[in-house]
């Protein structure tokens, strides 16, 4: 049974696709997405390697890179490409497939951000 305490909301119309849950407009014309502030950072961006939940398989992860979301997937997108290898960006997280850990941190000091190896 649904609660009512959240609001329902359409999440999907056949005329303008997929449908923004917060201001109720098409994603293309969504403007709460640029508007939500970033999440609180000490300027520190710590890069990781990660094998859990992934089938022993390593992924190498970024966060907290002080961007705004559209700045981030460029940054992804940067990071991914001189890896050669895949990756995402979800939740403020860059993930970049494989365990390319010290180059990740070379390149970030490159563009002037604040670098820490978390995790051992």
């Amino acid at each position: 049974m649904k609660s009512h305490s959240t609001p329902g909301g359409l999440v999907y119309s056949t005329d303008a696709g997929r449908m923004c849950p917060a201001c109720r407009k098409a994603l293309a014309q969504c403007l709460c997405r640029e508007t939500r502030p970033l999440p609180p950072s000490d300027g520190i961006v710590r890069v990781s390697r990660e094998t859990k939940g992934r089938g022993g398989k390593s992924v190498t992860v970024v966060k907290g890179v002080p961007l705004a979301e559209p700045a981030l997937v460029q940054l992804g997108k940067q990071l991914k490409a001189a890896c050669g290898s895949g990756g995402t960006v979800k939740d403020g997280v860059i993930e970049v497939q494989g365990d390319h850990l010290a180059s990740l941190i070379e390149l970030l000091k490159k563009q002037g951000f604040t670098v820490k190896q978390a995790g051992g």
